[in-house]
């Protein structure tokens, strides 16, 4: 009687196994990288964002270092 509902259960993967544990952020994203985030927005505020690139670039590499997609 084992039949198709025990070969499935048998198959099946259990879904944290599908992804590492320490590829999901630690941090929400607003709390991550403070000091990049600080040092990009001011620049946005007083220069505009075209005269920002290379800090806000800083900051998207810190904020995938912590595991985010952006």
């Amino acid at each position: 009687m084992g039949g198709i509902f025990s070969q499935q259960a048998h198959d099946a993967t259990p879904l944290a196994s599908v992804e590492p544990a320490d590829s999901k952020p630690k941090k929400k994203i607003c709390c991550a990288c403070p000091e990049t985030k600080k040092a990009r927005d001011e620049c946005i505020v007083e220069n505009g964002e075209a005269a920002c690139q290379k800090l806000i670039e800083a900051h998207k590499i810190c904020l995938r270092a912590e595991g985010f997609n952006v």
